[in-house]
């Protein structure tokens, strides 16, 4: 995917389209960080915003977008600006009267002396990150700042986009007088009715605080016809591959032992063996640096007591999707081999920093199937695929919607209405659907979805597909992981492992 972890001292800077279409088929975000915000950068972000809505067929709201993204992203160059003028004069931000004596000066003395604060906000590491993702049925747009908004601006902010709100038109607004000493009234106002040219409402846009960073952000619907499209067509591939052969029979015998409450693990034992490569799976995940035996178990009656229900039922789950789906070509082996990696990455998460036993039998499962909507689209039967045509001609599904599917698109939610079929749990399903948007997972879900969408992020962090830069700030918190280092660290240890993993 490459990198999108923009630095001021860059040569040159290429919009990459391949790389932008790729990242919106994958659902990772494209980020762009910068500490001062030259002229380069504005017009780079400019570039990356049109691209990106060239892409998603938006490019309509290209003016609206840019505007707002460029207001919002001076705004934060201004609120990390006034951090290092109030350090280098030895006042508290978070104090209103200190508060008070800095903004005195703070306009003027700045703006005479740019260059020296700009330079000072790289040293002390204060940036300004602009982050497009489309998520779902969502285009997300987010411009971020390492520096925590106090009670004074938030009530002024929020102040503003209240009175904002209560303007029709730009000659409304500049019709009233607006507070401007701090000059950034008028361009929220404008912003607030660029929102409402674009069709948005009230709840389109936020602001929020966090303890280290203040994210802005814009939620824009995408076009309901192509929403409608891509539902309707993930629904119909749901259906036909609901009417493939279903998990193995010997899968399904296992499961209706577990759920009959007069079986005992002997018989268990004794169904699991009748498949030789399901108990070479169990064998293979007991003598794992998972449980850190002393000696190798070759029982299966053993291993089944040491993995308990939930493990075979956790291991059934991504036997029996492996054999339905299949891993004979090269695409689908590449993706299992990820998925497995990605699994092995989210149990030592959990072994490392959680003490949680639910959740470290859940995240090995639902790390191995977070992709299972990418899977199914790596080897699609002619017979299948044929299908699909037929029915996009039928009921006038544009065929870009297939191609986008195909590639990748909506592979979160195409998953998840697959294990609802299979009639995964709903914890399970919730690790698939929200694997690339852990924000907006169930609460109930939280850990198991930070933890899988961290694990896959680390893997494609391993592959220089994304920077440490586009980490989800909320996963990242929830494991209390600090900089980039740390997260090198970690992953040289869990790469070695999973090395030393597959050579047993």
């Amino acid at each position: 995917m490459g990198d999108y972890f923009i630095m001021n001292s860059a040569p040159e800077l290429v919009v990459d389209e391949g790389k932008i279409k790729k990242a919106i088929q994958s659902g990772l975000p494209l980020t762009i960080t910068t500490y001062t915000l030259p002229k380069e950068i504005e017009i780079y972000i400019e570039q990356v915003i049109d691209a990106f809505l060239r892409q998603m067929d938006q490019i309509k709201l290209k003016d609206y977008i840019v505007y707002c993204v460029q207001e919002l992203v001076v705004n934060a160059k201004k609120a990390n600006t006034k951090r290092v003028f109030f350090m280098e004069r030895g006042l508290d931000i978070n104090n209103d009267k200190d508060y008070a004596k800095g903004m005195e000066t703070f306009k003027e003395d700045s703006l005479g002396n740019i260059a020296h604060y700009l330079k000072l906000q790289k040293e002390k590491g204060l940036y300004i990150k602009v982050v497009l993702q489309v998520k779902r049925d969502t285009i997300n747009i987010e411009i971020r700042n390492n520096s925590t908004a106090n009670k004074i601006e938030q009530l002024r902010i929020q102040d503003k986009l209240a009175r904002s709100r209560q303007y029709n038109n730009l000659e409304e607004a500049l019709s009233q007088v607006l507070d401007d000493s701090e000059g950034a009234g008028l361009g929220l106002v404008i912003l607030v009715l660029m929102l409402k040219k674009m069709g948005l409402d009230d709840d389109a846009f936020a602001l929020k605080t966090f303890e280290k960073y203040t994210v802005a952000s814009i939620a824009i619907p995408l076009d309901e016809a192509r929403v409608a499209n891509m539902s309707v067509l993930s629904e119909e591939i749901v259906e036909n591959i609901n009417s493939l052969p279903q998990f193995p029979e010997n899968v399904l015998a296992i499961q209706r032992l577990i759920n009959d409450p007069t079986s005992d693990m002997p018989t268990i034992a004794r169904q699991i063996s009748i498949d030789p490569a399901l108990t070479a799976d169990l064998l293979k995940i007991v003598n794992s640096a998972q449980y850190m035996l002393s000696k190798k178990v070759d029982n299966i009656s053993e291993a089944v007591k040491m993995i308990g229900i939930k493990g075979i039922k956790n291991l059934l789950y991504s036997y029996g999707t492996q054999k339905v789906l299949g891993d004979e070509t090269v695409d689908k082996k590449r993706l299992w081999e990820h998925s497995y990696k990605t699994a092995f990455y989210a149990y030592n998460l959990v072994k490392n920093f959680k003490n949680d036993t639910a959740l470290l039998e859940d995240v090995y499962v639902g790390g191995i199937l977070h992709d299972m909507g990418k899977i199914i689209f790596s080897n699609v039967h002619p017979d299948l695929l044929n299908k699909i045509k037929g029915f996009c001609s039928d009921k006038n599904v544009p065929s870009s919607t297939f191609e986008d599917l195909s590639a990748g698109m909506n592979h979160a939610e195409l998953g998840a209405l697959i294990a609802e079929k299979w009639n995964f749990p709903d914890r399970l399903v919730a690790s698939i659907r929200f694997h690339h948007d852990p924000e907006t997972a169930p609460l109930d879900c939280k850990d198991l979805v930070d933890t899988v969408y961290l694990a896959n992020m680390f893997c494609e962090y391993e592959n220089g597909n994304v920077s440490f830069d586009q980490l989800d700030q909320g996963a990242m918190d929830n494991y209390k992981f600090k900089n980039k280092a740390q997260i090198d660290s970690l992953l040289d240890r869990f790469s070695k492992g999973f090395i030393k993993e597959g050579q047993l």
